[in-house]
C-alpha cells in the first residue's frame, strides 16, 4: 500500500475526525465507556440446536438417521491465561486494526464503504470521550488480492510473490507492530481465514461484517465474531422460497468463479438435493466479465425454470438485461450482494420481479436507522449500503466490548462471546455459540423500480395463496408474505410424508410352483423352523404353497447378501421379511433393485423416509410369525405378483388385524 495514501487516510479518517456535532445527534448511540470497570467472565457454556437454525428437512441425512453427535452447538470457550495480563498504563490511544480491500483490489469500493461505516462508529465514540479520554484509532491495512487484481490492472498488474503471504504479513503487523487490541475485517474469506490463524496464535479478536463463508466460524477458533448471516443461512432461506413456497423444480445457478461464488452456492446445492430437486446446471463466469450470453444460452437449453445468481449488483444487472434481450422468462433470485440501488439504476425494467435475500430491512422507519442514514450521508455524501451499515454495527459491538472488558484481548473476546443478542441500527441480531449472527434474513423483491422487503425464514410455513408452483414468469405480486403452494392449498410436494408409488413397468407374476419368501435376520434359519412359523405357513389358504428361504444375518454380510441376491433373482422370491433394523436396511436396498416388498420388523422410522415404495415397517415388538401371517393375508388379495402385493400393503387395508399408511409406516388405531 502507498505510504502517502495511508498518511492521507489516517489524517482524513483518524481520531477526532470532526464529527462532534454528528455524535451529539439524538439518534447517535449513547456510548458511555466503562473502561473495564465490570469485565465479563468467560461466556457461559450454552447449547443452541439445531446448528444455525437449520430446519430438519434441510439437514444432512435427517430422513435416514439421527446423528450421535452435533458440531457447533456449544461454544469453544477460550481457556488460556490471557485474562491475567494487566492493562497497560502508558497508552495515548486505543488501536484497532482495519483489514480490508482499500486499494489495488476490485472489491475496493466495498472495502471503502466498510471503512466508512467502521470509522463513523469510531468517531462517534471518540466524540463521547473514547476510552477514558483516550481516542480509539483505526490502523489501516490493505487487503491485496493477487488473483483478482488482474481484472483491474491487466497482465502487468502489481504482484506479490508470496500471494497469500500478503494477508498474513498485514495481520502480523497489526498484532505485533501496531499493538492493536482487535482486528476488523476482511471481505475476502481467503484473507479472513489467514487472519484467523494468526489470531489463534496471537490471541486477538477478529470482528467481521462482510464475509459470508460459513467455514470461517466452523474452524472452531474462538476469536471470531460476525454480524452478517453466512452463506448457510442465505442458501437455506433461498431454497425455502424457491422450492417450497414457489414450487419451482428445475433451478440453475449462475455464479462468479471465485471463492465468494464457489463457497456461496455449496449449501444451496445441498439444500436443493435434500428437497428432491437437485440443481440442473451450474454456470460460472470470471470476475470482470460483462458478457454472459454463453452461460445464459446453456441455462436456457437446460430447461431451467429459475436461476439463482451469486454475483454483485453490476453483474446481476447485466445478466438481467441480457435475459430480457434474449426473451428469457425464468424467475431470478440472488445472494445479498446482488441487491441494492446499483441494481435498480443499471438494470432498469429488466430487474422487475427479481428477488434476493438481504441481512436487514433498509426501508424501515426505525429512528436509529433513519438518524444513522442521515449522519452517514452528511459525512460521506452517499447513502449507507450493506457493507457500510453492517460495519457500523459490528464496530459498535466491538467498541462496546472493549469498554466493558478493558484493554485485555482475552476479556474483549469474552465480552464479544457474551453477546447473545444485539440491537444495532440494522435491526435485532441473534448470535449462536460460534459468535455469528443467525437472525432471519429478509427477502427483497423488485417491483416498479423499488425494492420491498419482508422477513423470509428458513422454516416451513403454512401453505396458502393461489400461485401455481409451475409458474415460470417473474411475477412481482409473488412478493407477499404468504407461503405459496399448489392451487388447491396443498404443497407441491412433501418428500417422505405422503408415501411414494411404484411408477415403473408392470411386473409379472412369480413363476408357477412354490412361492419363495425370504426371512432375513438374526437366527433366521431357527425362526423358519419354529412350529408357530410352520403353522402360519399352513394356516391361511393360498393358491400355491409357500417356501421360506432363511438367510442368517449373523454370518459374513458378503455371504448373506450373495444368498439374498440368489433368492431374489434366481428363485424369484415374492417378498422379504427383515427381522431387525440392520437386516431391513440391506433388504430395502436389494428390494429397490429386485422390485419386491419388504416387511421390516424394526423401530427405525428412517426406513420409510427414503422414498423407496417397497418398504413397510411393523413395530419392533411384532413377531416374525405375525409378519408372515400379514404377508399371506395380503397375497390372498394380490396373488403371487410383487407389484400387486405392494399395492395391497400400501392401500391401508387391514390385514390380519394390521394396516399400513401409504408411507409404509404402521397405522395407529
Amino acid at each position: 500500500m502507498h505510504k502517502g495514501w495511508l498518511l492521507a487516510a489516517a489524517w482524513l479518517w483518524g481520531a477526532g475526525g470532526g464529527v462532534g456535532v454528528a455524535a451529539q445527534d439524538a439518534g447517535a448511540p449513547a456510548h458511555k465507556c466503562e473502561c473495564g470497570a465490570h469485565p465479563p467472565g468467560p461466556p457461559r457454556d450454552r447449547e443452541v440446536t439445531p446448528y444455525a437454525g437449520e430446519p430438519a428437512d434441510l439437514s444432512p441425512y435427517a430422513k435416514f438417521a439421527a446423528p450421535y453427535d452435533l458440531n457447533y452447538t456449544h461454544p469453544n470457550i477460550y481457556s488460556g491465561a490471557g485474562r491475567d495480563l494487566p492493562e497497560p498504563k502508558e497508552l495515548t490511544e486505543v488501536r484497532i486494526g482495519f483489514f480490508g480491500p482499500i486499494e489495488h483490489n476490485p472489491d475496493s469500493v466495498f472495502g471503502l464503504r466498510m471503512l466508512h461505516g467502521a470509522q463513523l462508529a469510531v468517531d462517534e465514540a471518540n466524540a463521547l470521550g473514547g476510552y477514558g479520554g483516550k481516542p480509539f484509532r483505526l490502523m489501516l491495512h490493505n487487503d491485496y488480492d493477487n488473483w483478482q487484481a488482474k481484472a483491474v490492472y491487466g497482465d502487468d498488474r502489481p504482484t506479490d510473490p508470496a500471494i497469500w503471504g500478503s494477508a498474513s504479513d498485514e495481520v502480523v503487523k497489526m498484532v505485533y507492530d501496531d499493538q492493536d487490541w482487535a482486528i476488523f475485517g476482511s471481505i475476502s474469506s481467503e484473507s479472513t481465514h489467514i487472519a484467523l490463524r494468526v489470531a489463534l496464535r496471537a490471541e486477538i479478536p477478529i470482528v467481521n461484517s462482510a464475509s459470508t463463508d460459513p467455514t470461517i466460524p466452523e474452524t472452531y477458533i474462538p476469536w471470531y465474531f460476525t454480524d452478517l448471516q453466512d452463506d448457510r443461512v442465505q442458501s437455506l432461506t433461498l431454497a425455502r422460497r424457491v422450492f417450497t413456497e414457489l414450487g419451482l423444480k428445475r433451478v440453475a445457478i449462475l455464479r462468479v468463479n471465485n471463492r465468494y461464488g464457489r463457497f456461496g452456492v455449496i449449501k444451496l446445492r445441498d439444500a436443493a438435493r435434500r428437497m428432491g430437486h437437485p440443481i440442473v446446471i451450474e454456470q460460472k463466469y470470471l470476475p470482470g466479465d460483462t458478457d454472459f450470453s454463453h452461460q445464459l444460452k446453456v441455462i436456457q437449453d437446460s430447461r431451467a425454470d429459475a436461476i439463482v445468481l451469486w454475483a454483485d449488483e453490476g453483474e446481476a444487472a447485466n445478466i438481467l438485461k441480457e435475459m430480457q434481450a434474449a426473451g428469457m422468462k425464468q424467475r431470478v433470485f440472488g445472494a445479498y450482494r446482488t441487491l441494492g440501488p446499483g441494481l435498480l439504476a443499471q438494470a432498469g425494467p429488466a430487474a422487475e420481479g427479481f428477488e434476493a435475500v438481504f441481512p436487514y430491512d433498509p426501508t424501515r422507519n426505525d429512528p436509529r436507522w433513519v438518524h444513522f442514514n442521515r449522519r452517514f450521508e452528511e459525512r460521506f455524501k452517499e447513502k449507507p449500503e450493506q457493507f457500510a451499515s453492517l460495519a457500523y454495527d459490528a464496530m459498535n459491538a466491538l467498541l462496546d466490548s472493549i469498554c466493558r472488558a478493558g484493554l485485555n484481548r482475552a476479556r474483549i473476546h469474552d465480552a464479544l462471546a457474551d453477546t447473545e443478542q444485539y440491537d444495532g441500527v440494522t435491526g435485532h441480531m441473534v448470535f449462536d455459540p460460534n459468535q455469528k449472527n443467525v437472525a432471519p434474513m429478509y427477502l427483497g423483491t423488485v417491483h416498479d423500480g423499488t425494492i420491498t422487503y419482508r422477513v423470509a425464514r428458513m422454516e416451513k410455513l403454512a401453505v396458502s395463496g393461489d400461485e401455481s408452483p409451475r409458474s415460470q414468469s417473474r411475477d412481482p405480486s409473488a412478493s407477499s408474505g404468504q407461503a405459496l403452494g399448489h392451487p388447491d392449498g396443498e404443497p407441491y410436494a412433501r418428500v417422505g410424508d405422503d408415501g411414494v408409488a411404484y411408477a415403473g413397468p408392470h411386473l409379472a407374476d412369480v413363476p408357477p410352483g412354490p412361492v419363495h419368501v425370504v426371512v432375513f435376520g438374526p437366527q433366521a434359519m431357527t425362526i423358519a423352523q419354529w412350529a408357530e412359523t410352520q403353522a402360519a405357513l399352513s394356516g391361511i389358504p393360498s393358491a400355491e404353497p409357500w417356501d421360506l428361504v432363511a438367510v442368517d444375518s449373523d454370518q459374513n454380510w458378503g455371504a448373506a447378501s450373495t444368498q439374498l441376491v440368489h433368492a431374489l433373482f434366481d428363485e424369484h422370491a415374492l417378498a422379504i421379511i427383515a427381522l431387525d433394523r440392520n437386516a431391513a436396511h440391506l433388504a430395502e436396498q436389494l428390494a429397490l433393485k429386485a422390485l419386491v416388498p419388504v416387511i421390516a420388523v424394526s423401530g427405525d422410522r428412517s426406513l420409510t423416509a427414503t422414498n423407496v415404495p417397497w418398504i413397510f415397517r411393523m413395530p419392533a415388538e411384532a413377531t416374525p410369525t405375525s409378519a408372515l401371517r400379514l404377508l399371506r393375508a395380503a397375497e390372498r388379495q394380490s396373488g403371487a405378483n410383487p407389484e400387486r402385493l405392494r399395492d395391497v400393503l400400501a392401500s391401508g387395508t387391514a390385514l390380519d388385524g394390521f394396516a399400513f399408511l401409504p408411507t409404509g409406516e404402521p397405522q395407529v388405531p
